[in-house]
């Protein structure tokens, strides 16, 4: 679990709402058609925008900015390491049923033990890592719909509420309910588009990166075992995309 989104999220609502009730309690910032023209509006308009499958798994997507799977790069390298020096001992078949931290792994050794030479092995992984990059861009898009229209919903309420309120000049009772709307809308459009999906979308973006450059070392590490590379050769070559007190801990071991 990400104890930085996990905070992060309750802490920026809980300011948000913290100050609304110092302000006078949660009431005046409750308005049902505010809500059914920015939330409504927008995940509608979202759907819509959006291929459904996309649609739906986008949500699966989004809970993987609190909890995300990606195995450290440091055991990575300390099993490939092993791996590697197994293979040049006993064989390239020695690696079947080997245990991997990953499936994207245990998929490139199965490769390696069918007999895949390192073109066909950096081709096929290659493609998967495009492929997988294709498909979180597209739920990263659906949450991209919900920062963009959700300003512009809260726009279109604004809009409604002044006309509700210029046409009502003559009776006050009208402008208050007018005025919540023209405001209310900005307000939940804001909210929607920078405390909630854009953090979001950023977590997305850094963990999609991080895990094409997992799976890059993987395929460099799986290269080199099929050329017959020593475990220390691969070791110092995967560990080059650490950070230097990373690459220090780990070549001194």
């Amino acid at each position: 679990m990400d104890i930085a989104t996990l905070i992060g999220v309750i802490g920026a609502v809980g300011m948000v709402i913290g100050a609304m009730i110092t302000a006078g309690g949660l009431g005046p910032f409750i308005d049902v058609p505010s809500i059914l023209i920015v939330f409504g509006g927008t995940f509608f308009a979202v759907m819509y925008k959006s291929p459904m499958p996309a649609f739906l798994g986008s949500f699966k997507a989004m809970s993987k900015a609190v909890s995300p799977k990606i195995p450290k790069q440091e055991d990575l390298i300390e099993r490939m390491v092993e791996l590697s020096d197994l293979a040049r001992k006993n064989g390239l078949m020695a690696l079947e049923n080997q245990d991997t931290p990953d499936p994207f792994f245990a998929k490139g050794m199965q490769m390696l033990v069918d007999g895949a030479d390192e073109s066909k092995l950096v081709k096929q992984l290659n493609q998967e890592i495009s492929a997988m990059k294709t498909r979180h861009g597209e739920f990263q898009e659906v949450v991209k719909g919900w920062i963009d229209i959700a300003p512009a919903m809260g726009m279109i309420g604004t809009l409604i509420g002044l006309v509700q309120m210029l046409g009502n000049m003559a009776d006050p009772k009208a402008i208050g309910p007018a005025m919540a709307v023209a405001l209310l809308t900005t307000l939940y459009g804001a909210f929607i588009a920078n405390v909630l999906f854009g953090p979001i979308l950023s977590k997305l973006e850094g963990y999609t990166q991080a895990e094409t450059l997992y799976r890059e070392m993987v395929v460099e590490g799986l290269r080199n075992m099929a050329k017959g590379e020593s475990g220390r050769n691969i070791q110092e070559q995967m560990a080059a995309v650490l950070p230097p007190k990373a690459q220090a801990k780990l070549l001194a071991a």
